[in-house]
């Protein structure tokens, strides 16, 4: 990749931050929701239209909870992934957004100094 290229979607790093396990798949559309469960303490790092990386496929988080957060699967996606082979009950490796992880620090860093 080249400075001067277009950057679309997140940074994917390699890193496992967590695991996290497959509670479900909803047809929606043409697409299909699926519910991931999170593992402690790690919903902190989700925010609805972020980013996170599922065994290593870069995906937008679509609804997120304290315990759960859900992606929307497209059709090209589930075909040209492990993503389309998976079932409820599977576990995945879950790997943050790197900036999240940063502003996360920073503000922590932040708050301690008070």
């Amino acid at each position: 990749m080249r400075i001067s290229d277009r950057l679309s979607g997140h940074f994917v790093f390699g890193h496992v931050d967590g695991i996290g396990t497959l509670e479900a798949v909803e047809p929606e559309g043409g697409s299909a929701l699926y519910r991931f469960s999170l593992p402690t303490g790690f919903s902190r790092f989700l925010v609805e239209k972020g980013s996170i990386a599922i065994d290593g496929v870069s995906l937008t988080v679509f609804d997120c909870g304290r315990r759960s957060f859900t992606v929307s699967i497209i059709p090209h996606t589930a075909s040209a992934t492990t993503l389309g082979r998976m079932r409820p009950g599977n576990r995945v490796n879950l790997e943050t957004d790197m900036l999240a992880r940063y502003v996360d620090r920073a503000v922590i860093h932040h708050l301690r100094r008070r």
